[in-house]
């Protein structure tokens, strides 16, 4: 979890894909496929969510703390990717607009990040995700950096590389 543009999705296809695992994009469960800025029907959504967590193992990511909340019971490590949000809006810039997002939407999202750290009552928030790393009791790791980002896949990389010759 973290705030927009911190570079979950990046973060999560690279450990699916060296782990072999599943990877769940919340986004693609947020929002109605083809259709940006038009969120889902919330009960299908949650259910959507809901059943992706009972696979048996799976990788998800997204900005959205309340549905985290939901499959936390489930999650065997939590991270937190906690950078400061100029970096996430330069991340973002530098992607550009995706699918039929206008200029609008565009500049809405950038605003959207820069309050990652104001937003209160907010379950995509700063305050919110702090919340769900500090209550979560299993094994979490809070990534703040560029360099902590890589160095955390880069154990991945040497552990899963480990567990094959065993």
């Amino acid at each position: 979890m973290g705030n927009g543009g911190c570079g979950k999705t990046w973060l999560a296809r690279r450990l699916g894909t060296t782990l072999g695992l599943p990877v769940v994009h919340l986004d693609d469960m947020h929002w109605e496929p083809g259709h940006n800025g038009i969120a889902r029907d919330r009960a299908l959504r949650d259910a959507d969510v809901q059943a992706a967590a009972q696979a048996d193992t799976w990788i998800m990511e997204g900005v959205y703390g309340q549905l985290v909340n939901t499959v936390l019971s489930r999650v065997t490590s939590l991270i937190w990717i906690d950078l400061p949000e100029e970096e996430c809006m330069a991340n973002i810039r530098q992607r550009g607009m995706q699918g039929e997002e206008s200029e609008q939407q565009f500049q809405d999202l950038l605003n959207w990040v820069a309050e990652y750290r104001t937003r209160t009552k907010n379950w995509n928030s700063f305050e919110a995700h702090s919340k769900l790393f500090v209550g979560y009791s299993g094994s979490k790791s809070i990534l703040t950096s560029r360099e902590e980002i890589s160095a955390y896949v880069d154990k991945v990389l040497r552990y899963s590389a480990v567990s094959q010759k065993t």
